[in-house]
């Protein structure tokens, strides 16, 4: 698995060579700088550490800061590891990658952290009917959950009840989100579909290949 750290820029639509308005998403993706190389020998495992988007020195612990120097990089905001990339391009400290390891038309999943809504009810937070169609357990309460449980048996409400809570801010992957175009100059990848997250929020892109 490759991929690269973006920025989330915001939705838009593009028309397909068929005369389709497609709904897409427009990333940021990179430009990343590798900040670490594991290896089986040293670490157990192989991956490669990406970090992105530059970060005010004043803000940075001494031990991030030896770690960037290390790299010969300035300190950055965001990092992340991937498994290492295809055979043949393996990377070293400093090497920056670019939205050019994408390719038109290939599909990639894209990783983020979906809006936090709050504390929400049962309707927001998991559709439920409310008003006009009443579930059981109702009585003059349009938005309420209904009934819970049993009577003395079991005498305890089970776990994984629907019930209302903390709602959105979960990581969330969208899977299998075709490429429709590259904007390499900009560092930009527009991609089908919507993917998690408010606007400027990061992104994980993931490539299977």
């Amino acid at each position: 698995m490759s991929g690269l750290i973006g920025k989330k820029i915001g939705m838009t639509s593009i028309f397909s060579d068929d005369g389709k308005n497609l709904p897409c998403t427009v990333i940021e993706a990179g430009p990343c700088v590798v900040t670490q190389v594991r290896t089986k020998a040293n670490d157990g495992y192989d991956a490669i550490q990406l970090a992105y988007k530059d970060k005010s020195e004043k803000h940075v612990s001494k031990a991030l800061k030896g770690h960037f120097a290390k790299a010969g990089v300035s300190p950055k905001k965001i990092v992340r590891e991937f498994s290492r990339f295809e055979a043949g391009h393996q990377k070293k400290f400093g090497d920056v990658l670019t939205v050019d390891i994408f390719i038109e038309g290939e599909f990639i999943d894209v990783v983020g952290t979906s809006k936090g809504k709050g504390f929400q009810g049962v309707v927001k937070r998991y559709n439920f009917k409310g008003v006009g169609d009443a579930t059981h357990g109702q009585h003059n309460r349009l938005r309420a959950p209904g009934s819970i449980g049993a009577s003395s048996y079991p005498s305890r409400v089970f776990k994984g009840m629907r019930m209302a809570g903390r709602t959105g801010g979960n990581r969330v992957k969208m899977i299998n989100l075709k490429v429709l175009k590259i904007i390499p100059e900009k560092n930009l990848i527009i991609v089908k579909g919507a993917v998690p997250g408010p606007k400027n929020s990061y992104l994980i892109i993931e490539r299977w290949s």
